[in-house]
């Protein structure tokens, strides 16, 4: 690698470092002299190396002054204590190029990148295996400063685990580095990363090696080609791309550079595919479309999908303006028709789905998504109106018939789990990097009781503002640290700013997620203000460390794997993985069906949906509460009633009963019916005329009572739609009852009428419906 930076004065500035060495002011010539040579094999090795009975006045001195000058002048200007160890290495040091510029027959000015790292080598063991035995280790950081200093040299990558930070000290001033790096480390701490704690280690290593390799100690020479050129070629450990980032950020703060690019990962190639001119129209409406990136990008992809069903099928339909009625039905008979991985460009993540038939809810996305695009084609008039979309494109009755709202809840006992792990976080559940945690406990805990507690979407979790907790006593106000009010007592309000479906609105949530956000927003470190990307205003938002925003991915890739690993339950269920979104959904079955179940509108509001069909898409009755008001409703006891019955054991054993002796009595109250069939008797409201009626005043009736062996029973009686109005309405529709049934046969042959039953008959107190055991008098 070449030299970032001139080797020249960097300033006029007394405070400012300057270059030590100029090369105007020596003799760079490359090659090496033959007298030089000479008189470097003449010196010999005392004398080169300087040491105590070596001949200061020896003539090969004025032979290599041309080559000693230059290193000496290296020498006094390092910025380290003057040691007899340390001048020992610095003599040594020079002894060793002074030889190697005679072995080789080129001097140092000339020696690449290649020659200086192969002097220095990637270790100690491959050092001493390039040079001298006599060459102590205090020689290798010498060599270092000479290559640096002299040769240019930067590819500091080459040399393994090398000193930087010490070698910067040595070149540039220990105070001098230190306080850059300083300026540095302030701004990250400010900002919480674990970077600008005093025991960190790595940020003084990236620094110095960036300063080295910009050949400046100054943070203001530092530029955004630069970072962008360490990057392309990997100048320093990929384990380091991290703090290279952070540090970038610092300095982009500081107002010295740009900040680093947002980096997207390693992706696949766009998708594509299909008739390049039905790919231009796409591009065309991805361009104009005023839909999210997100949808747009869904919709596009559905596009090309069509696209390359057209280019296999029907390449005459490739430009939309030739779409007809009749293509919108083949296309809509088609997908219906589709399976799994059919017409798609990459199958990666299909896995064992491939070949099977697609389900109803991505039909009907993809035919809305078809949908979207000529409905805006003819808005836009781009193409001439044909058709109508919504009728042309519209969801077949056979997929629509499969639509409709399934949350996908998830089992109580697994929810009460995951919210035991959520309200027991500690530091040894959280994921570890080499650096210890990534996010303070107080912001892991926030963001999970967020999650189990408030039934907001991912997306509206991560873009929560400072100060969204408020709370609140009688209408009133109140600190969330209030000692004068018990929590219990107070009401804590959560602001959710605009969302997918609606403005900002205001909710009630637990007190215990209060306690939580507001335990975090204590010891959030202060953070730059971000862009909204929904609203684009600048906001402070909440969950944010180390001037990044918490990403709304979070939740899904770190938070539920944390949780259920703690929990001790799978990461999946019958109804598939655990997302957080379905916490949404479980939150608002739980509340549509609690003891004091909330209202489909109260619901509504609490979830801040614009229509309460939204809100049917999350609240799902679960089968508990629809048995409990199944029973509430008594479809049974009310169309089935219990009455006593007394049977005469003595009459059926005695054979009595089979002479045509009475053996059961139904008890009326007022009395006993002794028709065998008294559940189909069609007179049961009048009986007191009746030849089977015995009323219990009578003497028949006593001694029936003074019987021992009475079995005690109860039989279930069927009721009319009348005689049901008799139970529950009383008189006066017994009285109707007893018109519409005056000319029907009673069990014993005479009509009522014929029997001059008075019009105030008593109603039969028929009883509710009771389970149990036949039992003994």
């Amino acid at each position: 690698m070449t030299a970032l930076v001139s080797p020249l004065t960097l300033g006029d500035s007394s405070d400012r470092w300057t270059w030590p060495i100029d090369p105007g002011r020596y003799d760079t010539a490359a090659s090496v002299q033959p007298a030089e040579k000479q008189a470097i094999a003449e010196l010999g090795l005392v004398n080169l190396r300087r040491m105590a009975r070596h001949d200061p006045d020896a003539p090969g001195w004025r032979v290599v002054r041309r080559l000693l000058r230059p290193l000496d002048d290296v020498a006094a200007a390092l910025h380290e204590p003057t040691t007899s160890h340390r001048r020992r290495g610095r003599l040594d040091a020079a002894a060793v190029v002074l030889l190697r510029c005679a072995e080789t027959g080129r001097s140092y000015w000339a020696w690449s990148g290649e020659e200086w790292a192969h002097l220095l080598g990637q270790d100690l063991q491959s050092f001493r295996a390039s040079v001298p035995a006599w060459a102590e280790e205090v020689v290798r950081p010498q060599l270092a400063a000479h290559a640096f200093l002299l040769g240019g040299f930067a590819d500091f990558y080459k040399l393994g685990s090398f000193g930087r930070l010490a070698l910067a000290w040595r070149v540039f001033g220990r105070d001098r580095v230190d306080g850059e790096i300083h300026r540095i480390r302030t701004v990250l701490a400010s900002w919480g990363y674990q970077l600008g704690r005093e025991d960190d280690q790595l940020l003084p290593m990236v620094v110095c090696q960036v300063l080295l390799l910009n050949r400046s100690p100054h943070l203001e020479d530092l530029t955004t080609s630069l970072f962008e050129q360490i990057r392309a070629e990997r100048l320093l450990p990929a384990a380091r791309g991290n703090t290279l980032h952070a540090m970038q950020r610092a300095v982009a703060e500081l107002g010295i550079c740009e900040p680093p690019q947002r980096m997207t990962g390693r992706h696949s190639a766009r998708a594509s595919g299909g008739s390049p001119v039905w790919a231009a129209w796409v591009e065309r409406w991805y361009d104009t479309s005023t839909l999210t990136p997100r949808v747009r990008g869904t919709v596009r992809s559905t596009l090309l999908k069509v696209g390359r069903w057209l280019e296999a099928e029907h390449p005459e339909a490739a430009d939309p303006a030739k779409w007809s009625r009749r293509t919108c039905a083949t296309w809509v008979a088609a997908l219906d028709r589709m399976k799994v991985g059919d017409y798609v460009q990459r199958t990666a993540g299909l896995k064992d789905r491939i070949g099977k038939p697609l389900e109803a809810p991505t039909k009907a996305a993809q035919l809305s998504a078809v949908r979207t695009f000529f409905r805006d084609c003819q808005e836009w008039e781009w193409i001439p109106r044909r058709f109508d979309p919504q009728r042309a494109l519209g969801t077949p009755r056979s997929i629509a018939a499969l639509l409709g709202p399934d949350p996908r809840v998830i089992a109580d006992d697994i929810w009460a789990k995951l919210m035991w792990a959520g309200l027991n976080l500690t530091d040894d559940d959280l994921p570890q990097t080499q650096a210890g945690n990534f996010y303070p406990l107080e912001l892991v805990r926030a963001v999970t009781l967020t999650w189990l507690f408030s039934g907001q979407r991912s997306d509206e979790i991560a873009r929560l503002r400072i100060g969204c907790i408020r709370w609140e006593h009688d209408g009133s106000v109140i600190a969330g640290d209030s000692q004068q009010i018990l929590a219990r007592d107070a009401v804590c309000l959560l602001d959710v700013p605009t969302h997918k479906t609606g403005t900002a609105f205001t909710k009630p949530v637990d007190p215990i997620l209060g306690q939580a956000l507001d335990a975090w927003q204590a010891v959030r470190p202060t953070q730059p203000k971000f862009a909204d990307r929904r609203t684009g205003e600048l906001v402070d938002p909440l969950f944010a460390f180390r001037a990044r925003k918490v990403s709304s991915v979070y939740i899904n890739n770190t938070v539920i794997p944390m949780l259920c690993r703690k929990a001790g339950v799978p990461a999946a269920d019958v109804r598939g993985n655990i997302t957080s979104h379905r916490a949404r959904s479980t939150i608002a079955s739980q509340l549509y069906n609690a003891k004091e179940p909330m209202t489909l509108f109260e619901l509504q509001a609490w979830l801040g949906h614009r229509s309460p069909q939204s809100t049917q898409f999350y609240a799902k009755i679960s089968p508990t509460t629809l048995t409990r008001a199944y029973d509430d409703a008594g479809y049974f006891s009310r169309n089935v009633r219990t009455i006593e019955v007394l049977v005469d054991r003595d009459a059926v054993t005695s054979g009595a009963a089979a002479a045509g002796e009475p053996w059961q009595h139904y008890d009326l109250g007022h009395g006993y019916c002794t028709y065998t069939f008294f559940e189909q008797c069609s007179h049961r409201m009048a009986c007191a005329r009746c030849d089977f009626y015995t009323p219990k005043d009578s003497s028949k009736a006593q001694l029936l009572e003074a019987k021992g062996n009475l079995l005690k029973m109860r039989a279930s009686i069927p009721l009319t739609e009348d005689e049901q109005a008799a139970v529950d309405d009383g008189q006066a529709a017994l009285d109707r009852l007893l018109d519409r049934l005056a000319d029907t046969p009673t069990p014993a042959g005479p009509t009522r009428r014929q029997l001059d039953v008075p019009a105030d008959a008593i109603l039969l107190p028929i009883i509710d419906v009771q389970q149990g055991r036949a039992s003994q008098p």
